[in-house]
């Protein structure tokens, strides 16, 4: 990052300005930079770069908020990008609390002895993909479909259980079976096409 700081502070006032060439100069002097500073809180290049998108929309709708005086341009660029880092890690570290864990025998198939080697390999391709498409639900989701299916709680136990509104935990259930069903219908379309 050579960019004397006189050319930084003079593209953030332009960008106040809504000056979308100024913008895109901004994003490409400082943004490799700027995601090696999330990455380095994050540790998820996914993640960094979902931080440097949040701190480039920040940069857009603030930029008339910089103030020379106080930070020079990148240490204020800095800043934005630190603080959603830390906002997004904080978020994950809620959700993975609000998170229960799930016994794993609970969604194991159960052996049958007299099943043949072909059903025994549906059975685990099946598995497999209900395990992916279980993976693609929201966190949320997840825990309250397992819940009602693997568990056999209703409603209002899974609500209590996860602590959540009854309709919150409704919809969670309907919108995740309804993924599911998506899911698995793309998985039997694709079985059925080979």
């Amino acid at each position: 990052m050579d960019e004397p700081t006189d050319d930084l502070a003079q593209l953030l006032s332009r960008i106040a300005l809504r000056d979308r060439a100024a913008f895109a100069r901004l994003y490409r002097l400082t943004s490799a930079h700027l995601l090696g500073v999330a990455w380095r809180i994050t540790l998820r290049r996914e993640q960094a770069e979902e931080v440097l998108q949040e701190a480039f929309v920040s940069v857009w709708q603030h930029a008339g908020g910089y103030q020379r005086a106080i930070a020079s341009p990148m240490t204020w660029l800095i800043n934005i990008v630190r603080n959603r880092a830390i906002d997004g890690l904080r978020a994950h570290r809620e959700e993975m609390a609000r998170t229960h864990a799930l016994d794993d025998d609970t969604m194991d198939l159960p052996a049958d002895p007299a099943a043949e080697p072909p059903q025994l390999l549906a059975a685990s391709i099946a598995k497999l993909g209900l395990d992916r498409c279980m993976a693609s639900l929201s966190a949320p989701q997840r825990q309250a479909v397992a819940l009602a299916y693997y568990r056999g709680l209703a409603h209002g136990e899974i609500a209590e259980t996860l602590a959540a509104p009854l309709g919150t935990v409704k919809a969670w259930v309907r919108r995740g079976l309804d993924k599911l069903k998506a899911c698995l219908g793309d998985d039997t379309a694709a079985e059925g096409a080979r």
